[in-house]
Protein backbone atom coordinates (compact mmCIF):
# COMPACT_ATOMS: atom_id res chain seq x y z
CA UNK A 1 0.00 0.00 0.00
CA UNK A 2 1.32 3.36 -0.97
CA UNK A 3 0.77 6.02 2.38
CA UNK A 4 1.27 9.72 1.84
CA UNK A 5 2.37 11.05 5.18
CA UNK A 6 1.56 14.48 5.73
CA UNK A 7 3.37 15.46 9.23
CA UNK A 8 6.39 17.08 10.73
CA UNK A 9 9.88 16.86 10.58
CA UNK A 10 11.13 19.78 12.41
CA UNK A 11 11.15 21.50 14.93
CA UNK A 12 11.51 18.43 17.11
CA UNK A 13 8.55 17.75 19.23
CA UNK A 14 6.30 14.53 19.96
CA UNK A 15 4.14 15.02 16.10
CA UNK A 16 7.75 14.53 15.12
CA UNK A 17 9.03 11.18 16.73
CA UNK A 18 5.50 9.93 16.06
CA UNK A 19 6.06 10.48 12.38
CA UNK A 20 9.28 9.10 12.40
CA UNK A 21 8.65 6.07 14.12
CA UNK A 22 5.36 5.05 12.14
CA UNK A 23 6.54 6.02 8.92
CA UNK A 24 10.13 3.50 9.54
CA UNK A 25 7.86 0.87 10.92
CA UNK A 26 5.56 1.12 7.84
CA UNK A 27 8.33 0.66 5.47
CA UNK A 28 9.87 -2.16 6.88
CA UNK A 29 6.39 -3.70 6.41
CA UNK A 30 6.96 -3.24 2.99
CA UNK A 31 4.42 -0.76 2.24
CA UNK A 32 5.52 2.43 0.23
CA UNK A 33 5.46 5.92 2.46
CA UNK A 34 5.97 9.35 0.64
CA UNK A 35 6.21 11.88 3.72
CA UNK A 36 5.25 15.46 2.46
CA UNK A 37 6.22 18.24 5.04
CA UNK A 38 6.86 21.91 5.33
CA UNK A 39 10.33 22.57 4.74
CA UNK A 40 12.11 25.50 2.47
CA UNK A 41 14.33 23.84 -0.14
CA UNK A 42 17.47 24.55 1.62
CA UNK A 43 16.46 23.08 4.95
CA UNK A 44 18.67 20.25 5.79
CA UNK A 45 17.11 16.99 8.08
CA UNK A 46 18.38 14.12 7.25
CA UNK A 47 18.98 11.29 9.10
CA UNK A 48 15.34 11.85 10.57
CA UNK A 49 13.61 8.84 8.42
CA UNK A 50 14.78 6.19 6.19
CA UNK A 51 16.40 6.54 3.32
CA UNK A 52 13.46 4.37 1.69
CA UNK A 53 11.21 7.46 2.14
CA UNK A 54 10.52 9.63 -0.54
CA UNK A 55 9.99 13.08 0.56
CA UNK A 56 8.04 16.15 -0.49
CA UNK A 57 8.90 19.88 0.62
CA UNK A 58 6.33 22.43 1.06
CA UNK A 59 6.66 25.79 1.53
CA UNK A 60 5.94 27.43 4.98
CA UNK A 61 5.12 31.10 6.46
CA UNK A 62 6.02 30.05 9.91
CA UNK A 63 6.59 26.67 11.49
CA UNK A 64 6.93 26.12 15.47
CA UNK A 65 6.41 23.20 17.87
CA UNK A 66 2.87 24.08 18.20
CA UNK A 67 1.82 25.78 15.04
CA UNK A 68 2.48 26.34 11.22
CA UNK A 69 1.60 28.46 8.85
CA UNK A 70 1.93 27.29 5.39
CA UNK A 71 3.08 29.80 2.46
CA UNK A 72 -0.26 30.32 -0.07
CA UNK A 73 0.44 27.93 -2.72
CA UNK A 74 1.14 25.29 -0.20
CA UNK A 75 -2.37 23.74 -0.83
CA UNK A 76 -2.00 24.20 -4.70
CA UNK A 77 1.74 22.00 -4.18
CA UNK A 78 0.22 19.68 -2.06
CA UNK A 79 -2.69 18.80 -4.41
CA UNK A 80 -0.37 18.70 -7.83
CA UNK A 81 1.93 16.21 -5.51
CA UNK A 82 -0.83 13.95 -4.43
CA UNK A 83 -2.19 14.10 -8.15
CA UNK A 84 1.52 12.62 -9.42
CA UNK A 85 1.71 9.79 -6.19
CA UNK A 86 -1.55 8.76 -6.87
CA UNK A 87 -1.03 7.19 -3.13
CA UNK A 88 -3.80 4.81 -1.86
CA UNK A 89 -4.35 7.06 0.95
CA UNK A 90 -3.58 10.25 2.52
CA UNK A 91 -2.45 9.92 6.47
CA UNK A 92 -2.20 13.45 8.25
CA UNK A 93 -0.59 14.05 11.91
CA UNK A 94 -2.24 17.18 12.12
CA UNK A 95 0.31 19.95 12.43
CA UNK A 96 -2.04 22.65 13.89
CA UNK A 97 -2.19 24.30 10.27
CA UNK A 98 -4.69 25.96 8.55
CA UNK A 99 -3.92 23.40 5.41
CA UNK A 100 -5.68 20.83 8.12
CA UNK A 101 -8.74 22.39 7.35
CA UNK A 102 -8.56 22.24 3.34
CA UNK A 103 -6.93 18.51 3.35
CA UNK A 104 -10.92 16.84 3.31
CA UNK A 105 -12.48 18.75 0.82
CA UNK A 106 -9.04 18.42 -1.43
CA UNK A 107 -8.68 14.34 -1.04
CA UNK A 108 -12.40 14.67 -1.41
CA UNK A 109 -11.94 15.94 -4.91
CA UNK A 110 -8.87 13.68 -5.72
CA UNK A 111 -11.17 10.37 -4.82
CA UNK A 112 -8.17 9.69 -1.87
CA UNK A 113 -9.42 8.41 1.44
CA UNK A 114 -7.85 10.61 4.20
CA UNK A 115 -6.80 9.77 7.83
CA UNK A 116 -5.89 11.82 10.51
CA UNK A 117 -3.98 11.34 14.15
CA UNK A 118 -5.20 14.43 16.20
CA UNK A 119 -2.43 14.99 18.79
CA UNK A 120 -3.49 18.40 20.65
CA UNK A 121 -2.74 17.77 24.66
CA UNK A 122 -5.92 18.26 26.69
CA UNK A 123 -7.13 18.15 30.36
CA UNK A 124 -10.08 15.64 31.78
CA UNK A 125 -11.65 18.99 33.53
CA UNK A 126 -11.23 22.24 32.33
CA UNK A 127 -9.03 23.42 35.90
CA UNK A 128 -7.13 26.05 34.25
CA UNK A 129 -6.70 28.37 31.84
CA UNK A 130 -3.93 25.99 29.52
CA UNK A 131 -6.49 23.37 29.87
CA UNK A 132 -9.45 25.90 28.88
CA UNK A 133 -7.44 26.76 25.74
CA UNK A 134 -7.05 23.05 24.68
CA UNK A 135 -10.55 22.51 24.83
CA UNK A 136 -11.44 25.57 22.63
CA UNK A 137 -8.83 23.44 19.93
CA UNK A 138 -11.02 20.76 20.25
CA UNK A 139 -14.14 22.90 19.32
CA UNK A 140 -12.15 24.80 16.22
CA UNK A 141 -11.32 21.21 14.76
CA UNK A 142 -14.33 19.36 15.86
CA UNK A 143 -16.63 20.25 12.71
CA UNK A 144 -13.30 19.80 10.24
CA UNK A 145 -12.54 16.33 11.84
CA UNK A 146 -16.00 15.40 11.03
CA UNK A 147 -15.35 14.86 7.03
CA UNK A 148 -12.22 12.90 7.84
CA UNK A 149 -12.92 9.12 6.84
CA UNK A 150 -11.01 8.25 10.37
CA UNK A 151 -10.23 10.17 13.38
CA UNK A 152 -6.88 8.25 15.20
CA UNK A 153 -6.91 9.63 19.09
CA UNK A 154 -5.15 8.36 21.75
CA UNK A 155 -7.33 7.64 24.47
CA UNK A 156 -11.04 6.97 25.35
CA UNK A 157 -10.84 10.81 27.24
CA UNK A 158 -10.21 12.30 23.60
CA UNK A 159 -12.72 9.85 21.87
CA UNK A 160 -15.53 10.80 23.66
CA UNK A 161 -14.83 14.15 24.01
CA UNK A 162 -14.59 14.37 19.64
CA UNK A 163 -18.06 12.45 19.96
CA UNK A 164 -19.60 15.08 22.57
CA UNK A 165 -18.41 17.87 20.02
CA UNK A 166 -20.08 16.23 16.97
CA UNK A 167 -17.66 13.62 15.40
CA UNK A 168 -19.46 10.77 14.20
CA UNK A 169 -18.41 7.53 16.73
CA UNK A 170 -17.85 5.70 13.72
CA UNK A 171 -15.14 8.02 12.74
CA UNK A 172 -12.95 8.54 16.00
CA UNK A 173 -10.78 5.63 16.66
CA UNK A 174 -8.66 5.14 19.36
CA UNK A 175 -5.14 3.74 18.46
CA UNK A 176 -2.86 4.91 21.05
CA UNK A 177 0.89 5.51 21.33
CA UNK A 178 3.59 3.23 20.88
CA UNK A 179 7.09 2.60 21.97
CA UNK A 180 10.05 0.12 20.23
CA UNK A 181 10.27 -2.13 23.20
CA UNK A 182 13.46 -3.23 21.87
CA UNK A 183 15.22 0.03 21.58
CA UNK A 184 13.34 1.71 24.57
CA UNK A 185 14.45 -1.12 26.96
CA UNK A 186 16.41 -1.20 30.60
CA UNK A 187 20.37 -1.49 30.11
CA UNK A 188 23.65 -0.27 31.02
CA UNK A 189 24.44 3.73 31.23
CA UNK A 190 27.23 6.16 33.00
CA UNK A 191 24.96 9.05 33.29
CA UNK A 192 24.52 8.56 36.91
CA UNK A 193 28.32 8.63 37.19
CA UNK A 194 28.45 11.45 34.91
CA UNK A 195 26.30 13.47 36.57
CA UNK A 196 27.71 12.30 40.23
CA UNK A 197 24.23 11.53 41.13
CA UNK A 198 23.59 8.42 43.84
CA UNK A 199 19.95 9.04 42.92
CA UNK A 200 18.80 10.35 39.13
CA UNK A 201 15.91 11.82 38.61
CA UNK A 202 14.53 12.87 35.41
CA UNK A 203 12.34 15.50 33.05
CA UNK A 204 12.19 15.12 29.41
CA UNK A 205 10.38 17.65 27.48
CA UNK A 206 9.43 21.20 26.32
CA UNK A 207 9.85 24.31 28.62
CA UNK A 208 6.85 26.02 28.26
CA UNK A 209 4.00 26.68 30.72
CA UNK A 210 1.82 23.71 29.55
CA UNK A 211 4.00 21.32 31.06
CA UNK A 212 4.49 22.89 34.81
CA UNK A 213 7.81 22.62 34.64
CA UNK A 214 8.20 25.03 37.82
CA UNK A 215 6.06 23.30 39.93
CA UNK A 216 8.17 20.37 39.44
CA UNK A 217 11.15 22.84 40.49
CA UNK A 218 9.72 24.21 43.10
CA UNK A 219 8.81 20.65 44.23
CA UNK A 220 12.24 19.50 44.19
CA UNK A 221 13.54 22.33 46.24
CA UNK A 222 10.94 22.13 49.03
CA UNK A 223 11.51 18.40 49.32
CA UNK A 224 15.45 18.95 50.13
CA UNK A 225 16.71 15.93 48.69
CA UNK A 226 20.29 15.91 49.31
CA UNK A 227 23.66 16.32 47.80
CA UNK A 228 23.41 12.38 46.35
CA UNK A 229 20.09 13.43 44.15
CA UNK A 230 20.21 15.02 41.33
CA UNK A 231 17.37 16.04 38.95
CA UNK A 232 18.45 16.49 35.29
CA UNK A 233 16.15 18.32 33.07
CA UNK A 234 16.50 17.44 28.80
CA UNK A 235 14.34 19.77 26.88
CA UNK A 236 14.69 23.40 25.57
CA UNK A 237 11.81 26.12 25.31
CA UNK A 238 10.38 29.59 25.96
CA UNK A 239 10.45 29.22 29.69
CA UNK A 240 14.35 27.66 29.63
CA UNK A 241 16.31 31.18 30.40
CA UNK A 242 13.70 32.38 33.00
CA UNK A 243 13.97 29.32 34.94
CA UNK A 244 17.62 28.52 34.84
CA UNK A 245 17.92 32.24 36.63
CA UNK A 246 16.51 30.53 39.69
CA UNK A 247 16.97 26.62 39.93
CA UNK A 248 20.69 25.35 39.41
CA UNK A 249 23.16 23.23 40.59
CA UNK A 250 23.00 24.47 43.90
CA UNK A 251 19.59 22.64 44.29
CA UNK A 252 21.22 19.55 42.12
CA UNK A 253 19.32 20.43 39.09
CA UNK A 254 21.14 19.97 35.77
CA UNK A 255 20.08 21.60 32.95
CA UNK A 256 21.29 19.27 29.92
CA UNK A 257 19.29 20.97 26.71
CA UNK A 258 18.11 19.82 24.00
CA UNK A 259 19.16 16.49 22.88
CA UNK A 260 18.92 15.11 19.28
CA UNK A 261 20.41 12.09 19.92
CA UNK A 262 18.39 9.31 20.19
CA UNK A 263 20.21 6.95 21.70
CA UNK A 264 22.12 9.75 24.47
CA UNK A 265 18.11 10.23 25.20
CA UNK A 266 17.73 6.13 25.85
CA UNK A 267 21.26 6.38 27.68
CA UNK A 268 19.67 8.79 29.99
CA UNK A 269 16.35 7.51 30.73
CA UNK A 270 18.14 3.82 31.03
CA UNK A 271 20.33 5.69 34.09
CA UNK A 272 16.69 7.47 35.45
CA UNK A 273 15.46 5.94 38.92
CA UNK A 274 12.91 8.20 38.85
CA UNK A 275 11.23 9.76 35.34
CA UNK A 276 8.45 12.97 36.08
CA UNK A 277 5.80 14.50 33.83
CA UNK A 278 4.05 17.50 36.02
CA UNK A 279 1.89 18.68 33.08
CA UNK A 280 -1.11 20.31 33.12
CA UNK A 281 -2.56 19.19 29.74
CA UNK A 282 -1.01 16.22 27.45
CA UNK A 283 -2.44 13.59 25.04
CA UNK A 284 -0.50 10.56 25.74
CA UNK A 285 3.05 11.57 26.07
CA UNK A 286 5.58 9.54 24.02
CA UNK A 287 8.30 10.73 26.79
CA UNK A 288 6.48 9.04 29.67
CA UNK A 289 5.84 5.75 27.54
CA UNK A 290 9.70 5.84 26.54
CA UNK A 291 10.73 6.28 30.11
CA UNK A 292 8.52 3.57 30.93
CA UNK A 293 10.00 1.16 28.41
CA UNK A 294 13.86 1.35 29.91
CA UNK A 295 12.27 0.57 33.18
CA UNK A 296 12.04 3.99 35.41
CA UNK A 297 9.89 4.45 37.97
CA UNK A 298 7.36 7.13 36.49
CA UNK A 299 5.32 9.94 38.69
CA UNK A 300 2.91 12.32 36.20
CA UNK A 301 -0.17 13.87 36.37
CA UNK A 302 -3.56 12.93 35.06
CA UNK A 303 -3.43 15.25 32.40
CA UNK A 304 -4.85 14.15 29.28
CA UNK A 305 -4.20 9.83 28.76
CA UNK A 306 -1.20 10.03 31.31
CA UNK A 307 -3.14 9.19 34.44
CA UNK A 308 -5.03 5.72 32.16
CA UNK A 309 -1.39 4.59 31.47
CA UNK A 310 -0.20 4.55 35.16
CA UNK A 311 -3.15 3.25 36.45
CA UNK A 312 -3.45 0.08 38.79
CA UNK A 313 -0.18 0.72 40.33
CA UNK A 314 2.15 0.83 37.13
CA UNK A 315 3.11 4.48 38.60
CA UNK A 316 2.48 7.33 40.90
CA UNK A 317 -0.45 9.68 39.65
CA UNK A 318 -0.70 13.25 40.70
CA UNK A 319 -3.62 16.12 40.18
CA UNK A 320 -2.80 18.28 38.17
CA UNK A 321 -3.60 21.18 41.24
CA UNK A 322 -0.62 21.46 44.25
CA UNK A 323 2.20 18.98 42.00
CA UNK A 324 4.26 21.07 44.21
CA UNK A 325 3.13 20.20 47.07
CA UNK A 326 2.28 16.86 46.30
CA UNK A 327 6.23 15.96 44.80
CA UNK A 328 7.31 17.60 48.47
CA UNK A 329 6.04 14.58 49.97
CA UNK A 330 6.37 11.80 47.59
CA UNK A 331 9.86 12.51 46.24
CA UNK A 332 12.04 12.12 49.79
CA UNK A 333 10.00 8.55 49.29
CA UNK A 334 11.59 7.41 46.28
CA UNK A 335 15.09 8.88 47.76
CA UNK A 336 14.67 6.40 50.37
CA UNK A 337 12.97 3.48 49.18
CA UNK A 338 15.10 1.63 46.17
CA UNK A 339 12.74 -1.22 46.36
CA UNK A 340 9.72 0.95 45.89
CA UNK A 341 11.54 2.66 42.60
CA UNK A 342 12.66 -0.86 41.34
CA UNK A 343 9.51 -2.41 41.38
CA UNK A 344 7.58 0.50 40.02
CA UNK A 345 10.00 0.48 37.23
CA UNK A 346 9.39 -3.05 36.61
CA UNK A 347 5.56 -2.44 36.55
CA UNK A 348 6.24 0.32 34.37
CA UNK A 349 8.02 -1.54 31.47
CA UNK A 350 5.19 -4.51 31.74
CA UNK A 351 2.45 -1.79 31.01
CA UNK A 352 4.47 -0.57 28.10
CA UNK A 353 5.01 -4.00 26.55
CA UNK A 354 1.36 -5.15 27.58
CA UNK A 355 -0.33 -1.93 25.76
CA UNK A 356 1.68 0.27 24.43
CA UNK A 357 4.08 -0.93 21.85
CA UNK A 358 4.87 0.19 18.36
CA UNK A 359 4.54 -3.25 16.79
CA UNK A 360 0.73 -3.10 17.80
CA UNK A 361 0.09 0.06 16.80
CA UNK A 362 0.97 -0.39 13.57
CA UNK A 363 -0.86 -3.84 13.09
CA UNK A 364 -4.02 -1.72 14.33
CA UNK A 365 -2.83 0.98 11.47
CA UNK A 366 -2.22 -1.47 9.22
CA UNK A 367 -6.51 -2.76 9.60
CA UNK A 368 -7.58 0.79 9.82
CA UNK A 369 -5.84 2.11 6.25
CA UNK A 370 -7.39 -1.57 4.58
CA UNK A 371 -10.76 -0.91 5.92
CA UNK A 372 -10.59 2.77 4.88
CA UNK A 373 -9.41 2.18 1.49
CA UNK A 374 -12.43 -0.59 0.72
CA UNK A 375 -14.84 1.73 1.97
CA UNK A 376 -13.42 4.58 -0.85
CA UNK A 377 -13.31 1.85 -3.34
CA UNK A 378 -16.88 0.78 -2.39
CA UNK A 379 -18.10 4.20 -3.12
CA UNK A 380 -16.16 5.27 -5.97
CA UNK A 381 -17.96 2.31 -7.63
CA UNK A 382 -20.91 3.35 -6.76
CA UNK A 383 -20.73 6.53 -8.00
CA UNK A 384 -19.26 4.91 -11.42
CA UNK A 385 -22.35 2.48 -11.37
Amino acid sequence: MHIAWLGKKSPFCGNVTYGREITNALLERDHQVTFLHFAQPPEAEAGTHSPDCAEVSLPFLFKSQILTIPSFKSGKLLVQALKKLQPDLVHASLTLSPLDFRLPEICADLGIPLVATFHPPFDRKVRSLTSGTQHLTYQLYAPCLAHYDRVIVFSDLQRDLLIKLGVAPSTVVVIPNGVDTAKYSPGPSSIKAELRAQKLFVYQGRLSPEKNVEALLRGWRQARMGEHSRLAIVGNGPLAASLKMFYGEDDGIIWLGFIADEQRRIEILRGADVFILPSLVEGLSLSLLEAMACGAACIATDAGADGEVLANGAGIILETQKVSTQLQTILPIFRDHPEMTQLLGRKARQRVIERYTLRSNVSCLEILYRQVVAENTQVLLSRGA
